[in-house]
């Protein structure tokens, strides 16, 4: 059971695996410029301007991979990481605020998260890539 005081703020999983259209399925493959033009569109249909897409499951791996899709304005709200986290934003541009400052990120951009309280803002319309570590 989960709520608003326990819910992961990253945890948007849906079942869209990317696949590019024309060609096989793969298991365990993902086309990620694909899977995130695909979620970009679905967090732009969606009245909370939000979408996400697990990637890895979380549950025995020592990664979980999530993409994220906020429409400008969007954000998600501060919150700590448990664990050792980075974000790599692949469309758009974010800000990142934290006790120590605020960095804004653009497409290709590549970041340690911090441990602190933190946040992520959407500048533009932008899709992001966070892995996160699982605790064992």
């Amino acid at each position: 059971m989960t709520d608003a005081n326990t819910r992961d703020p990253h945890d948007v999983s849906s079942d869209d695996a990317g696949h590019v259209e024309g060609q096989p399925a793969r298991p365990d493959v993902t086309n990620l410029p694909s899977a995130a033009g695909t979620l970009l569109g679905r967090a732009q249909a969606s009245q909370a301007g939000r979408a996400g897409q697990t990637l890895t499951p979380g549950a025995g791996i020592p990664l979980k991979q999530t993409l994220l899709a906020l429409t400008a304005g969007q954000s998600l709200a501060e919150h700590e990481s448990p664990t050792a986290a980075t974000l790599l934003v692949m469309i758009g541009a974010v800000r990142l605020t934290s006790g120590a400052g605020t960095v804004d990120l653009r497409e290709g951009d590549h970041t340690m998260l911090p441990s602190a309280r933190h946040g992520i803002d959407a500048v533009d319309d932008a899709v992001m890539l966070l892995t996160v570590t699982q605790e064992s």
